[in-house]
């Protein structure tokens, strides 16, 4: 499995779980970046899960994030530890995407999908979303934390999320002190 991408849109781009060999934003056609996953053990619990990302079909729609090359002969092994992190409930799917490359380049990449037929799956307005983030916590630390690491690493990769944007404002916002 020579030159396996990995597109990255939420946690990946800031914890992969390896070193990738580069690093390039990229552009996926046709998916959007949602939170419509609910969270019960990473960033929230059965009683208060919270929301995570995923890439929900668009139509028309795009989603930039980073594609990630493994490192050539861990192929195999990225692939394998991906899918136990990604694929460990069925709430999402993987897929070979094409991208393009900030550069022009155009790669082939595997990214994991939302199951929309999952019950984990739900859309929600804005508010109710940052509602949700604001007081989610759950194995892997405060829902808050993974919607602020997403958002950073976004600005630094020079990309533009505004509805990621607005929702870290809504957030930060409901988590002052009063």
């Amino acid at each position: 499995m020579a030159g396996l991408w990995i597109f990255g849109y939420g946690s990946l781009i800031w914890d992969p779980g390896f070193a990738p060999t580069r690093q390039e934003p990229a552009r996926l056609m046709g998916w959007q970046r949602r939170f419509c996953i609910l969270s019960q053990h990473y960033r929230g619990t059965a009683e208060q899960p919270g929301l995570v990302l995923a890439l929900d079909e668009a139509p028309g729609g795009y989603c930039d994030g980073l594609a990630l090359a493994a490192p050539a002969g861990q192929e195999e092994a990225v692939l394998a530890g991906l899918r136990a992190r990604e694929l460990a409930r069925p709430a999402y799917r993987e897929l070979r995407v094409p991208l393009l490359l900030r550069g022009g380049r155009r790669v082939d990449a595997v990214t994991y999908v939302v199951n929309d037929a999952h019950d984990s799956y739900r859309l929600m307005p804005a508010e109710e979303q940052a509602r949700t983030i604001a007081r989610a916590a759950g194995e892997k630390g405060p829902n808050c934390d993974y919607l602020w690491n997403t958002a950073a690493r976004l600005r630094e990769l020079c990309i533009a999320d505004p509805e990621i944007e607005a929702l870290e404002r809504a957030v930060r916002h409901l988590r002052e002190p009063a």
